[in-house]
């Protein structure tokens, strides 16, 4: 299928993101796709330096007739969410995305396809190795880790670039111009647990969540789409006087709306009817509420063998009632910008195993203090249940300037391609350059980017006309790059 994708419009593009899919990517495990933009860029007779990090940065000269204009950073990020559905028999580490047109998009074989951000990437290969598109210096930065921490963009020092505009082409919506971004921050709690052997007379179930939609915790976060761990939990609680539980694992990754849940748990034969009863009547009220966002959710009660061991009642008490207080989705709609979210909190991952319990949320805010407050907020509700808190991984949001230099050239530029106005917009993800920002701080920094959906889930896809539409838009904007001062 991929041959298919390689024959899409403009070629250039989706052949460099196809070469680009080959390669594992996955966050924190980079080593091979440094490699593979170092060997492009060698192979172009570019110069090419690999930070201490791993950033990698290719510099181009001017095209003729463009030497007097001020020298850009195009950027994008290396690394690509790794999420699949539980059907699908498909190693990251090992394997190329396995690609496919279906319709208008372009989607993968069960898994993330990568779009988030390698056709941000490819567009900057394919401006790289082209003898023909007219464009001034680049300086082209390829950023690592920015999924899972931003680390790529928080190392990069002072003084590897001499750019005065920064074009991220990570934006998702082909009709936004991004000015402005949230900042994140992590918490992780945990809280030992005593187990303690199963009581006699006992029958073993395992309960599945499944079939949720899922998403970008920080772009799909205001949809009202469920969250596994707060469905899980909400089972969990509404079963509590007959359930109790030996294992839950629930959620994947900390940046995407967890899809499924699963948890193990016991019930005492005498009260098996009275808990299916129960939890029937939880999960029709599920599926009733999540209809029109997520019809497709499932939950099945299936028969097992019976844990040996499960929690008390007291650390199960505690643990669903925690949860059950967590803020989780919107916290605080900006008063600046008509619906950008503010502030808002994804309850990532629960797993409770071998006598503790752990739990992963990601805060995210556009606004710094009110992103600590809710971190705080959370930290406290854990610590009163007795949970050990830790906040780490903190990065900035990055603060819209309307009277950029570079979103006028963008804005213009847009108008006359298009017809059309496009919006101009700040977004409730994490991009770079809020932090690339706090070392290049006089850099002009703007946002654009491919229709891409489904960003973070195995039905991530790209829009094939909108790549087109993002390409002759890239191209304008190269040409139109201010004159030096």
């Amino acid at each position: 299928m991929s041959k298919a994708v390689r024959a899409l419009e403009p070629q250039e593009l989706w052949n460099n993101f196809s070469n680009l899919n080959e390669v594992p990517r996955g966050s924190k495990k980079e080593e091979k796709v440094i490699q593979f933009m170092v060997n492009f860029g060698n192979k172009l007779n570019l110069e090419t330096i690999v930070d201490p990090v791993g950033n990698v940065i290719i510099k181009k000269p001017a095209t003729t007739g463009m030497e007097n204009r001020k020298t850009i950073v195009m950027q994008s990020h290396l690394d690509m969410v790794h999420q699949k559905n539980s059907n699908t028999n498909f190693d990251f580490d090992t394997e190329g995305i396995k690609m496919k047109i279906d319709g208008e998009w372009v989607k993968a074989e069960g898994t993330t396809l990568g779009a988030d951000n390698g056709l941000g990437v490819a567009a900057i290969m394919s401006v790289l190795e082209s003898k023909t598109i007219k464009h001034p210096a680049i300086e082209a930065l390829f950023t690592i880790d920015e999924e899972t921490g931003m680390t790529g963009a928080m190392g990069l020092q002072a003084g590897y670039l001499n750019g005065e505009i920064l074009l991220n082409l990570d934006t998702e919506e082909d009709d936004e111009i991004d000015i402005g971004c949230a900042g994140g921050i992590d918490i992780s709690a945990q809280n030992p647990y005593n187990a303690v052997s199963t009581p006699t007379n006992s029958v073993g179930f395992t309960i599945a969540v499944t079939g949720l939609n899922g998403g970008h915790s920080g772009m799909d976060i205001h949809k009202g789409l469920g969250n596994a761990n707060k469905i899980m939990n909400r089972l969990l609680y509404g079963s509590k006087e007959f359930v109790r539980v030996s294992e839950i694992n629930g959620g994947s990754l900390r940046n995407a709306i967890p899809r499924e849940s699963f948890s193990i748990v016991s019930v005492k034969e005498l009260y098996k009817d009275q808990f299916l009863k129960v939890i029937t009547k939880v999960i029709k009220d599920i599926k009733a509420e999540l209809k029109t966002v997520d019809p497709n959710v499932e939950v099945t009660i299936t028969k097992t063998d019976t844990p040996k061991k499960v929690m008390t009642s007291i650390s199960q008490n505690t643990l669903v009632k925690t949860l059950y207080a967590l803020q989780n989705g919107v916290y605080r709609m900006s008063n600046d910008m008509d619906g950008l979210v503010e502030t808002s909190n994804n309850i990532a991952r629960v797993i409770v195993k071998d006598e503790m319990i752990t739990v992963l949320c990601l805060t995210r805010s556009s606004v710094e203090s009110s992103k600590i407050d809710l971190a705080n907020t959370l930290k406290t509700t854990f610590e009163l249940s007795g949970f050990k808190v830790s906040l780490s991984g903190s990065y900035p949001g990055w603060k819209p300037n309307t009277n950029s230099p570079i979103l006028k050239v963008l804005s213009e530029t847009y108008e006359k391609l298009f017809d059309s106005k496009a919006h101009v917009v700040a977004c409730h993800a994490g991009l770079e350059c809020g932090i690339l920002g706090t070392n290049y701080p006089e850099m002009d920094m703007i946002s654009f980017g491919p229709t891409i959906q489904g960003a973070h889930s195995p039905d991530e896809r790209a829009n094939i006309k909108s790549a087109q539409k993002f390409w002759k838009f890239l191209l304008t904007i190269l040409e139109n790059i201010p004159l030096k001062k």
